[in-house]
């Protein structure tokens, strides 16, 4: 299953990593990822495939949210069907 992450809030240290470090403890590959900073805000977008997760999306909805908590940034996971029918209408 494709899903893509979104990753917002206050620039600081280690928000990549710690994004992904998660990700990769549980199994989800990155297949692509693009961050900046906008206006003083810290973007990411990531592909990631979630074939060989260890964990179920809801799972891992929860960890990144806790993540997101500890961050202080708002973190998305959405599965890729949600982005695909978006773009048929």
């Amino acid at each position: 299953m494709k899903a893509f992450l979104t990753v917002i809030g206050t620039d600081k240290v280690g928000i990549i990593a710690a994004v992904s470090t998660l990700l990769a403890a549980n199994g989800v590959n990155i297949e692509d990822i693009s961050q900046t900073i906008m206006q003083g805000t810290f973007t990411m977008v990531m592909a990631v495939d979630l074939s060989g997760a260890k964990t179920d999306f809801s799972a891992l909805k929860s960890a990144l949210n806790a993540c997101a908590d500890e961050l202080g940034v708002e973190i998305s996971l959405r599965h890729s069907d949600i982005f695909n029918a978006m773009h048929k209408i």
